[in-house]
């Protein structure tokens, strides 16, 4: 009877292993088969029925393990809802989600999740859309605003348009980035693939070695069945698919287990200064009053100067007194001197808005005596605007291009992991020098065109560092591409985001940090995988070819050892977190 259920019990494991023979792989199941025909051959039944009953065993454990890893990305698939609302024919219909077509009104119900990217037809209501753009708060919704599929409708009803369906979509997209990542192999998978190979080579050949000099068939098969390399190469692909899987959940989108490796391995990061550590637009810092006067009364003349004009400043101005609910109104006429300012009358006042000489050239009174020749040009990453109304200075907006609210402390994250952090920019020196110092990078190179920006990484890498490039714009790919791992801002151009590895999803640099310290993380576990396995196998083949472990013995230890391993890569499969 134990004979005959170790034959039927086994049959999973000798079709595997005439499979690998078929294929010319050595592997842990050619190995099992030779201890489990070798125990019946000897009489050892029952020895041979409790091999192949913890072997089957760890092979269900194990397939359970991977499986979970493979759920954590079709939880990601099934983030989409199943059922959708569509108006058709002035009626509300309930549809299958992929019934749906291009140009349909989609009704998101409160607290439903969104199901294509589209325009809002009807509505009104705030979605959070975190595990997109990465926007911490809620952002409300206007008919006409876009929205996403994957965020969710937090108060009132919306009617959508659907412009993009499934996997067409931007959630779509994170799906068949994350899933291409899961299918692929890196290096150390491989290499992990090669030593389950050498150990299989290595315990026949002990075996071999113990039953010449022992001529012992039970420490022989022991011999055999002690040495176990599953763990490493089962651990190995699961460490990676658990951390690609994070990753995702935490907002970062890497292509491949290949970038994760050379993430884990970077000790450059390079970062581009607008849009990725900065804002990419002005936004104003103070408004100062210069003699007592009211700051909407400074927003009110400068928002009249700045109506009909292009310059960034202007921008940041406008939207400023837009916040601040400052009424517009439009100058009676408008003149622009480069390099000085504007002009412009309303209500027979002459308002004048730009540099401290520009004022001082039409003889305003109250300009304070300090720094006299600022001319607005942004010096040490701040621009000073001044502002005079009918002769009389009103005050100072001082604009600048913010730094994002998380870039220092990501920086500060990453300078204390033991990483080089350099700041490049395209702007002037100065004001590159200065952001630089706010961020607190070990260097900052401004004035930099997009072929210099990848000069330089090929310098860096000529040097045997190892560079991450993170940008966001079309002068940022060249850059993205020579880095050993380029990173893409979500936020960025489509080009950045084809260029790069890694794609943070949204603007956030805290996700690159997180996806570093995984990277990093993936790696130490494989490696404690690798130790661990050498020292059980060595250990073992040494007790067993001595004859300090039967088979039974060994056959546990195998097992036990092969499920350390496997349980401790699961520690990075992600615990169900979609908030990104």
């Amino acid at each position: 009877m134990a004979f005959a259920a170790a034959l039927i019990g086994g049959y999973p494991i000798f079709k595997e292993a005439f499979e690998n023979i078929v294929e010319q792989k050595m592997t842990m199941e050619l190995s099992m088969t030779i201890a489990l025909v070798s125990a019946l051959a000897i009489g050892e039944f029952f020895t041979a029925l409790v091999i192949t009953v913890f072997v089957l065993a760890a092979e269900v454990l194990e397939g359970l393990t991977v499986g979970r890893g493979r759920r954590a990305i079709q939880e990601l698939i099934d983030f989409l809802p199943r059922i959708v609302l569509v108006r058709r024919d002035h009626k509300v219909l309930e549809i299958p989600s992929e019934n749906l077509q291009p140009g349909d009104t989609v009704v998101v119900k409160p607290g439903s999740r969104i199901p294509v990217d589209g325009l809002v037809l009807g509505g009104r209501s705030f979605v959070e859309q975190a595990a997109i753009t990465g926007e911490a708060m809620p952002v409300e919704k206007l008919p006409g605003d876009p929205v996403y599929a994957g965020t969710i409708n937090q108060s009132g009803a919306l009617e959508v348009e659907a412009q993009k369906l499934g996997r067409d979509t931007t959630f779509g997209r994170i799906i068949e980035a994350v899933e291409r990542a899961e299918k692929s192999r890196a290096p150390i998978q491989k290499t992990a693939d090669r030593l389950a190979g050498y150990l299989v080579y290595f315990a026949l050949g002990a075996a071999v070695l113990t039953f010449f000099i022992t001529h012992n068939i039970r420490s022989t098969i022991s011999v055999v069945i002690v040495a176990g390399a599953c763990g490493i190469a089962a651990g190995t692909p699961l460490a990676i698919l658990g951390a690609i899987g994070r990753a995702a959940h935490h907002g970062a989108i890497v292509k491949g287990g290949l970038y994760l490796e050379a993430l884990a391995a970077v000790d450059t990061v390079l970062l581009d200064k607008t849009g990725t550590s900065t804002f990419g637009t002005p936004q104003i810092l103070e408004v100062v009053s210069s003699d007592g006067f009211d700051i909407k009364e400074i927003l009110a003349a400068a928002s009249i100067a700045e109506r009909k004009s292009e310059h960034p400043l202007a921008k940041a101005i406008m939207a400023k007194a837009a916040e601040l609910g400052v009424p517009l109104a439009e100058p009676e006429d408008f003149s622009y001197t480069p390099g000085r300012g504007i002009r412009v009358t309303y209500g027979g006042e002459e308002i004048l808005v730009g540099s401290r000489v520009h004022l001082m050239e039409r003889a305003v009174k109250g300009i304070p005596v300090h720094n006299p020749e600022n001319n607005g040009d942004g010096r040490g990453g701040v621009s000073e605007v001044d502002v005079a109304r009918d002769g009389r200075m009103l005050g100072t907006i001082r604009i600048a291009d913010v730094l994002r609210p998380e870039a220092k402390s990501a920086v500060a994250a990453m300078r204390a992991m033991g990483l080089k952090t350099i700041l490049l920019s395209g702007d002037a020196q100065d004001v590159t020098t200065f952001v630089g110092c706010e961020l607190g990078v070990d260097e900052s190179v401004g004035e930099l065109l997009p072929e210099q920006k990848a000069t330089r990484v090929k310098e860096l890498r000529g040097k045997n560092r190892k560079v991450a490039m993170v940008g966001d714009g079309i002068n940022d790919a060249p850059a993205l591409v020579e880095a050993n791992v380029g990173v893409a801002m979500g936020s960025g151009t489509d080009v950045a985001r084809e260029s790069a590895d890694v794609i943070l999803i949204g603007s956030d640099l805290s996700k690159f940090v997180e996806t570093l310290r995984l990277a990093r993380r993936c790696r130490a576990i494989i490696m404690q995988n690798f130790a661990g396995t050498l020292l059980v196998d060595s250990v073992g083949v040494g007790m067993a070819a001595f004859g300090f472990l039967n088979p039974l013995l060994a056959a546990f230890i195998h097992v036990s050892s092969e499920m350390a391993f496997i349980l401790n890569s699961t520690r990075l499969l992600p615990r169900g977190d979609h908030r990104g």
